[in-house]
C-alpha cells in the first residue's frame, strides 16, 4: 500500500501525465493560469508557515525567547495554519478531486490516494493542535521547555508528512490541469 507514512513519491502508474508535463515546464505552459498559480502558492504558504512555527519553537528552545511572545505568535500561526490547511483539504475533497478525477479517470486511484492522505493528516493535525496548545499554555511557566520541545518534535515529524503529501498532490494535479485546461 502507498500510504503517506511509507511512500517516497507517487507510484509509477500515477505519473503518466507528470512524465508528459514535468515540473520544469509547468509555469511556462500555455495552460498554467491564475488558478494553478494560486493553488501552488497556497501549498508554498503552508510550507512557509510550518517553517515559521519550527523557527519559533527552535528560537524558544535555543535562545530562550520570551514565553509570552512565543505563546502569542504560536497561537496565531498555529491557528491560521491548522484552519487554512483543513479548509484547503475540504475544498479539494469536495470540489477539485472529483472534478479532476472525472477529467482523467485513469488517475482516479491517485485522487483516492490524496483523499486518504487527508484522512491520515487529520490525525496529525489534531495531535499538532494539542501540542501547540500545550506549548502555548506552558511557555511562560516551569514546564515550558518540555512542552515546546514536544511541539518542536511534532512539527519536525509533521513536515515530512505534509511535504510528501503536497509534493505528490502537485505532481498529480498540475499535469491534469495543464492537460485538460480547456475542459476545466
Amino acid at each position: 500500500m502507498h500510504t503517506l507514512d511509507t511512500r517516497t513519491g507517487l507510484p509509477d502508474a500515477l505519473q503518466v501525465l507528470l512524465r508528459e508535463y514535468p515540473r520544469d515546464l509547468w509555469t511556462g505552459h500555455a495552460n498554467f493560469d491564475g488558478l494553478t498559480r494560486f493553488w501552488l502558492e497556497r501549498h508554498m504558504m503552508f510550507r512557509q508557515v510550518l517553517g515559521m512555527l519550527q523557527d519559533q519553537s527552535r528560537s524558544y528552545l535555543d535562545r530562550g525567547a520570551d514565553g509570552r511572545e512565543f505563546s502569542r505568535q504560536t497561537a496565531r500561526l498555529a491557528g491560521f495554519f491548522l484552519s487554512q490547511l483543513h479548509g484547503h483539504h475540504q475544498i479539494e475533497d469536495v470540489q477539485y478531486f472529483p472534478l479532476l478525477s472525472g477529467l482523467e479517470p485513469r488517475l482516479a486511484a491517485g485522487f483516492e490516494l490524496l483523499d486518504a492522505d487527508h484522512h491520515a493528516l487529520d490525525g496529525h493535525l489534531h495531535a499538532l493542535a494539542r501540542e501547540a496548545q500545550a506549548a502555548v499554555n506552558a511557555a511562560t511557566g516551569q514546564g515550558g521547555r518540555d512542552a515546546v520541545g514536544a511541539l518542536h518534535g511534532r512539527l519536525e515529524g509533521f513536515e515530512r508528512f505534509l511535504d510528501r503529501h503536497l509534493t505528490d498532490e502537485e505532481d498529480l494535479v498540475v499535469p491534469v490541469i495543464l492537460h485538460h485546461a480547456a475542459r476545466f
